[in-house]
């Protein structure tokens, strides 16, 4: 019998690839195993407290990046424009808040995605699905889609560099309050965005107060940043997990915030137990047929000591069924004595594809999903902790509607995400301004 941190090998496991070498993975987690951790055990502890001060109402949460990262894509423009897209959403959520936000990428290590099935078929030509770049290709080829384990090695190195962007990027001035305020600025002076220049001119004499008063502004040049991703691939979670020196117990070194996917969060399943014996914060997807036995029993299994800041819930359920399916999840907790962060996702339940063939979403679904979770917080009395999106800071054409009302025929002229559709850079911001808003009356 397999013990401690291997236990999972002895139980059901979804969503890994079938890899045709063995010993090849083998050698590529075993090399995995040597490198250098990506994040430290006193970065995730200090983030597990401050989650724990927005389980509590004291914080927001604000996670955002790509749906799959790819290798092509980590170069410096893009990151820091991901990097640029969060630091401007979090200065508007922090003013509307009137609380700290939590600044967490879906980056360094978001490369694996799971899959409803293991094959896809075109033309009568039947190949393995695209599972990211850290599994296989997205060209449709049998060498391309043949699950190869010398990515795992190039995931690491690839998170790696972005890690170390990411860190010159808000330590080295580029996270500068005043900077990122300017640059929403010309954000609200768009006509479009009218309804928002209020907002970002209560913020405008708000800094220009701290300035008057003598605000340290040297102190507000760096951020902190966290990172964070679906915890899917075990081959590549497994040996990224260390022993703590100071402590002796495990963390997940590949990023400071895993969470389990809505496909794999089986209560008897691999990934739960695996995750469970981490001592990094952890995350769950809730989708709308969440039962309140099984959240129940995945607080007893990810949170035995009830420890603030451990456990998320990350809900998905769509704008048409959040206003049904997460108050009794809400109102099962608030009677229990477990105190988990509540953050939407409210992406991944308001996916459809157009007649031409396009996966995406409508921005005014995304929007209608997280007013649903901020009524269902103020019909319990619980608090809605935070948001999780996928965006770029890229001016792509994956979203419908915005304020730049991006139409169908719009998506063709630039779709780049090789899995989900994301927000771009002003319909990130425009969420924001409404996020904000929301926060704001809740503060009122």
């Amino acid at each position: 019998m397999i013990a401690g941190l291997d236990y999972w090998r002895e139980l059901p496991i979804k969503q890994q690839p079938n890899w045709p070498d063995k010993d090849a993975v083998a050698r590529a987690s075993a090399t995995i195993s040597t490198l250098p951790p990506l994040v430290f055990a006193g970065e995730v502890d200090v983030l597990r407290d401050r989650l724990a001060a927005a389980a509590s109402g004291h914080a927001f949460l604000l996670q955002g990046g790509d749906c799959a990262e790819t290798f092509a894509g980590a170069t410096a423009d893009q990151i820091r424009d991901r990097v640029r897209t969060l630091l401007q959403m979090a200065v508007v959520l922090t003013y509307g808040a009137s609380m700290p936000v939590v600044k967490m990428g879906r980056m360094a290590g978001q490369f694996a995605k799971p899959r409803s099935s293991d094959d896809e078929t075109r033309d009568g030509v039947t190949l393995p699905a695209y599972r990211g770049d850290i599994v296989n290709g997205y060209d449709f080829t049998p060498e391309s889609r043949t699950a190869n384990p010398e990515r795992l090695v190039q995931g690491y190195h690839t998170a790696a560099s972005t890690l170390n962007l990411v860190s010159a990027f808000t330590q080295g001035g580029f996270a500068d309050l005043r900077e990122v305020h300017r640059w929403n600025q010309g954000f609200a002076a768009n006509p479009a965005n009218a309804r928002y220049e209020k907002l970002a001119k209560d913020i405008d004499r708000a800094i220009r107060f701290m300035e008057s008063a003598g605000a340290d502004f040297d102190s507000l040049r760096g951020v902190e940043f966290y990172t964070g991703h679906e915890g899917l691939l075990m081959d590549y979670e497994r040996p990224m997990t260390r022993i703590d020196s100071r402590t002796g117990t495990p963390y997940n070194t590949s990023s400071h915030f895993i969470w389990i996917g809505e496909r794999t969060r089986e209560i008897d399943g691999a990934h739960v137990d695996f995750l469970s014996r981490v001592r990094n914060p952890i995350g769950v997807k809730l989708g709308p047929t969440t039962s309140v036995d099984d959240m129940l029993r995945l607080v007893d299994k990810l949170d035995p000591n009830r420890e603030p800041g451990r456990l998320t819930f990350i809900t998905r359920m769509g704008a048409g069924k959040i206003r049904d399916a997460l108050p009794p999840l809400l109102e099962a907790i608030k009677a229990s004595d477990a105190t988990p962060l509540w953050v939407t996702d409210p992406m991944h339940g308001n996916g459809f594809s157009t007649p031409n063939g396009y996966k995406t979403r409508r921005f005014d679904d995304v929007v209608d999903e997280v007013k649903g979770f901020f009524e269902a917080h103020r019909q319990v009395g619980t608090f809605p902790g935070g948001i999780h999106v996928e965006l770029t800071g890229d001016d792509v054409t994956e979203c419908l509607g915005g304020a730049e009302h991006i139409d169908e025929a719009d998506l063709a002229t630039r779709y780049e995400s090789l899995c989900d559709p994301r927000l771009n850079h002003k319909q990130s911001l425009e969420l924001a301004f409404l996020v904000a808003e929301e926060l704001a009356a809740r503060n009122a």
